[in-house]
């Protein structure tokens, strides 16, 4: 077999994912809030991309202050201008203090009788004094200069006044420098207080702190002691027995009762109050009482200082109520950014430029801002065209409420708006939508559908996840509904429903088991019981 070379010719079809398409496809994703930055960037790196607002519809500032000078200066000539007529007062007010300067004042004896005294009774003053008065009296050539506090260019930043937001760990360090004044303690506080958590606790394990910081373990200990003295109260407890019993001790509430009570807090969250009575040694109402107090104390008090800053959701769409009964929907015109191409520009500097890399630099730059337009204007089309079918979809949910939510998936809007799954997957992605039962991400409205008991049309999981709220709500404290309860009661009600499926749903929306529930609920109705007794007791005791 003989090796040899050959050119072939071969045609075949592939898909290309160029870069423009596949930051088309990233655009679709995006949020108003990336969005606005990424169009941000664009604009700083492409100089034939500008904001509509830039346009020259827009009114310049150059010309407003110009326009200004002019009616001022009208003024100025209408009311009679001390300084001289027929010049602005800019002009009027230079003249006539060129004249002023270069008067003649006359002789010696002229400018004593002006000024009626003797020129020798003018002491001149010390060379260190007049250079303060002549540096006091001399006019500010900046802005900062006036107190303004910022320089003259145009990257003046208000926000730059703004107070720095005061962080746990150095409102723990501002502490740990007037506590302690032994290097030694100093060094130790600041390695215990780096390793506190956002919630304010230290890990449960600290064995390896006196290794590593060369220190012994009860200088360590002490260290930690002080610490969980500083504000806020709670602060670097290691878990959340020490943390309340810390902010009990500064309330000075931690009696024997009390820390039976918080050494036991998983009887506390299982709502075994009998057990709970035996280990404090307390009754009914005492018990009720302290358990009141738990609920009043911060179980993440570092929280207090936390350095995330929430972002106001700003909805994409709006869904109003039209004048035929039905809905209107349109875009949010604050969250899509207005940018346009300059063409003028670029037709002025295609006449100008001789480099090759220049042309070729200036020809991507046209081409990337037209793309950028267009996939801007395509992605909000988008958007308008899958919340219309949402919309439609579920127009039992806008009318009557979360329990007419219809079940819904990608593949049904996608063919009805004639689209990839993947596409309209990427648009309800951090995209919400502002209604008349407020403002909701797009993916709420893509539910799981859930048979019908009777064969009938299937139901929304959201819509079922509300039934059963509604249900364990108006329960009887005295007939907790079970799980199984719950799955006959929405049989009878049409719905098709597994026990397990009605405990994930009830542990998603946080609600807990029928035992705790029992528990809880009897807790609160005998405390409710109790209150009017304890009342009656004090009047007696009043009256005696």
């Amino acid at each position: 077999m003989a090796l040899t070379q050959r050119l072939e010719f071969r045609q075949s079809q592939s898909l290309v994912m160029t870069p423009q398409l596949m930051q088309a496809i990233k655009l679709l994703q995006l949020s108003n809030l990336d969005l606005s930055t990424f169009v941000e960037e664009e604009l700083e790196r492409n100089p034939l991309l500008e904001r509509a607002s830039d346009g020259p519809e827009a009114p310049v500032v150059g010309e407003q202050q110009m326009s200004e000078r002019a009616e001022f200066s009208e003024g100025g000539e209408a009311g009679g201008d001390d300084f001289g007529e027929g010049a602005s007062g800019g002009e009027s007010f230079e003249g006539a203090q060129d004249d002023w300067m270069s008067r003649d004042l006359g002789t010696r004896t002229e400018i004593e009788q002006t000024l009626d005294s003797g020129l020798e009774n003018v002491f001149s003053e010390e060379p260190a004094e007049a250079a303060a008065r002549t540096a006091q009296d001399a006019a500010p050539t900046t802005y900062t200069e006036w107190g303004g506090g910022a320089s003259g260019d145009e990257d003046y930043n208000l926000e730059a006044f703004v107070a720095a937001e005061t962080t746990l760990s150095d409102h723990l360090a501002e502490q740990a420098a007037v506590a302690f004044t032994a290097p030694a303690d100093r060094m130790i506080g600041q390695y215990l207080i780096d390793l506190v958590d956002e919630a304010g606790y230290l890990p449960a394990d600290l064995g390896q702190a006196a290794d590593r910081l060369g220190a012994e373990q009860a200088d360590v200990d002490a260290v930690l002691g002080v610490l969980q003295t500083f504000d806020p109260p709670g602060i670097c407890a290691r878990n959340l027995s020490e943390c309340l019993a810390i902010q009990l001790r500064e309330l000075d509430r931690y009696d024997p009762a009390m820390q039976a009570l918080v050494e036991h807090l998983d009887l506390l969250a299982k709502r075994d109050f009998v057990a709970l009575r035996k280990l404090c040694g307390v009754d009914d109402e005492d018990l009720v009482d302290m358990i009141g107090e738990i609920r009043r104390l911060d179980p993440k008090p570092g929280l207090k200082f936390g350095t995330t800053r929430t972002q106001t959701m700003v909805p994409d769409v709006y869904v109003r109520p039209g004048p035929d009964g039905g809905w209107l929907v349109e875009l949010n015109s604050d969250t899509l950014p207005r940018v346009l191409v300059n063409q003028h520009y670029y037709s002025e500097l295609s006449k100008t430029i001789r480099k090759d890399g220049d042309k070729s630099y200036f020809t991507d730059c046209l081409q990337n801002a037209t793309w950028l337009v267009r996939a801007l204007d395509q992605r909000a089309r988008t958007i308008l065209k899958v919340a219309t079918e949402i919309v439609r979809q579920q127009d039992g949910f806008f009318t009557h409420g979360v329990a007419h939510l219809r079940p819904l998936n990608l593949k049904a809007v996608a063919d009805a708006i004639q689209m990839h799954e993947s596409t309209v997957s990427r648009v309800t992605a951090n995209k919400y939508m502002a209604t008349n039962r407020g403002t909701f991400e797009l993916k709420y409205f893509f539910t799981a559908s859930i048979a019908s008991a009777d064969g009938g049309e299937a139901h929304s999981a959201e819509a079922v996840r509300h039934h059963i709220k509604q249900l364990i709500d108006a329960e009887d404290p005295s007939a907790i509904l079970s799980d199984d309860t719950i799955v006959e009661k929405l049989r009878t009600a049409g719905i098709d429903i597994a026990r397990r499926t009605v405990a994930k749903y009830r542990e998603a929306m946080r609600i807990p088991s029928s035992v705790q529930r029992r528990r809880d609920k009897q807790s609160m109705l005998a405390h409710a019981l109790s209150a009017p007794a304890s009342a009656d007791r004090t009047r007696d005791a009043a009256s005696v």
